[in-house]
């Protein structure tokens, strides 16, 4: 009798185990303001570049600007060090994304970024890449890394 109920508590616990892990992700709180911008029709086009490394990347994007100049965080509030981190994670995802696309939006994912981690780009180079995934994730409802795409 003692083993089946040991069983039974042991079984109980897998359960509830398996039950909270494959519930689901916490939904992203969007802003009234965020989903605006999300919904704009004007085309915004940003260039990311380093002219002393002759590095550049163009997002076209539309809300992109307005929402780095209105909603995400300002320049300096996020460390160079941590962005670089950050991006790190973010475009090997990305990259792992464009290579996979009868499992991944290929509209979404369509060119590879590549991103040398050995290299200083630079604070600006980071700031718009990382706000870039973070607009992403945000607009898209995609999860490029372990982490919530916060901007709060």
């Amino acid at each position: 009798m003692l083993k089946v109920l040991i069983r039974i508590f042991f079984c109980s616990i897998l359960v509830l185990f398996i039950v909270q892990c494959s519930g689901s992700k916490k939904v992203i709180d969007i802003s009234k303001e965020e989903e605006e911008v999300f919904n704009l029709n004007t085309r915004d086009t940003i260039i990311i570049e380093n002219d002393s490394l002759e590095y550049e990347i163009i997002i076209m994007e539309i809300g992109f600007n307005t929402w780095l100049q209105s909603i995400a965080k300002p320049r300096g509030y996020y460390t160079q060090n941590y962005m670089e981190n950050r991006n790190r994670i973010y475009v090997i995802n990305w990259n792992q994304r464009v290579l996979e696309p009868l499992r991944f939006d290929p509209n979404l994912y369509e060119l590879q970024i590549n991103y040398d981690s050995n290299i200083d780009y630079g604070y600006e180079v980071n700031y718009k890449l990382y706000n870039y995934f973070i607009y992403f994730q945000r607009k898209y409802n995609q999860r490029l890394g372990p982490f919530a795409p916060r901007i709060n």
